[in-house]
């Protein structure tokens, strides 16, 4: 509720940049699978370095924006963002040291490897919009 009452232009710009940031670091991840099977490995290995990982890291960015530009509403050691932090180191480290690595290796093991950073990805997608709409702890 109190994330609709924060109602400059600044912080709604912000706010939809942080949702597009958000769209483009997993929407990519969906079409993974299918790229692999094509054989489009250096296509994903350049679309998750230019763009989905980018977008990851300015999630992030722009998310802490969101919370200094509350002015007091929200606070870094409120449970919902605290976690939201969690969550998103983890998922930098999935992308990054699993994802990262397996998308140009045609082994079996890096298939495996793929598979399970995406499902974390996508998971951890689904705990950052728990946390981003019921905000718990608040």
């Amino acid at each position: 509720m109190i994330g609709i009452l924060l109602d400059s232009t600044g912080y709604r710009i912000m706010a939809t940049l942080h949702i597009l940031s958000a769209i483009v670091a997993f929407g990519p991840l969906f079409l993974y699978p299918g790229l692999r099977k094509a054989g489009e490995t250096q296509t994903m290995a350049a679309m998750h370095m230019r763009m989905t990982f980018p977008a990851l890291v300015l999630l992030w960015v722009l998310g802490m924006g969101l919370a200094g530009m509350s002015e007091g509403a929200y606070e870094l050691s409120q449970t919902w963002l605290a976690l939201s932090i969690v969550n998103w180191v983890v998922l930098i480290a999935v992308s990054w040291f699993l994802i990262r690595p397996s998308i140009t290796d045609a082994s079996e093991s890096a298939a495996a490897k793929l598979a399970a950073g995406t499902g974390v990805t996508h998971l951890g997608l689904v705990v950052g919009m728990v946390l981003m709409v019921w905000k718990p702890g608040l």
